[in-house]
């Protein structure tokens, strides 16, 4: 009968033994548990850490990249700058020099040509004034209005339509007709050979010699000593 009584001591004993044993695997669990965390926070510093310098030297790297490929082209901008600007200017020059070089043959051959068109002048009016002394008043030796053969009033009553010239246009922007008289002088722009007369018979006008020219002004006809601008005779209202 006391052998039942000795059963419950070794019960209380594996009880223990167990209680124990469980509290030893929690223990070990809730450590590996905080390793794990520790392990894992140290991890993630160090992955941080790593990236924030990969970050650092990348970003470094990339700026220090951005300032060589910057210093490098602007060095090339200013290189080539530099040399448009020398050849530009060698070209500048060039042209420069020979523009010179073409003005300066151009004035010589002007030169050239003034001073032959000059004594071409110089003997033309020369001719002409010892041709106008010979013969200069042959055109009125008779005093060509009592002659009937230039009775030109009477030819234009008959031939209207070929004393109508058209509009006059004088040689100056502006300029008003003024009656002209004889000893008037007219400037040279106002006998020039588009205003010439050059068939005066067709309108029953005396030929003329020398310097002498019939020339229209406005509806006038005017005989113009083309040397001097005298007017030497004037009809008045002579076309329409």
């Amino acid at each position: 009968m006391r052998r039942p009584a000795a059963v419950a001591p070794a019960r209380a004993v594996g009880e223990r033994v167990r209680d124990s044993v469980g509290s030893n695997r929690g223990d070990a669990r809730q450590d590996r548990r905080a390793d794990r965390r520790d392990r894992y926070r140290d991890n993630r510093g160090d992955r941080r850490a790593d990236r924030r310098d990969r970050y650092r030297d990348n970003r470094g790297d990339r700026r220090a990249d951005r300032r060589d490929r910057y210093r490098d082209q602007r060095g090339d901008y200013r290189r080539d700058r530099r040399a448009d600007r020398r050849d530009r200017y060698r070209d500048q020059r060039g042209d420069y020099r020979r523009d010179r070089y073409r003005d300066r043959r151009d004035y010589r051959r002007d030169g050239r040509d003034y001073r032959r068109d000059r004594y071409n002048y110089r003997d033309g009016y020369r001719a002409g004034r010892r041709e106008a002394r010979r013969d200069y008043r042959r055109w009125n030796r008779h005093n060509w209005r009592q002659n009937r053969r230039y009775n030109w009033n009477r030819y234009r009553y008959n031939n209207r339509s070929h004393f109508s010239l058209g509009r006059y246009y004088a040689p100056y922007r502006g300029y008003r007709y003024r009656r002209l008289n004889v000893g008037f002088f007219l400037d040279r722009l106002f006998f020039g050979d588009r205003y010439w007369i050059n068939d005066p018979w067709s309108y029953r006008l005396p030929d003329v010699y020398g310097p002498y020219r019939w020339v229209r002004y406005y509806d006038d006809v005017v005989l113009v000593d083309i040397y001097t601008g005298e007017v030497v005779d004037v009809i008045h209202d002579f076309f329409w």
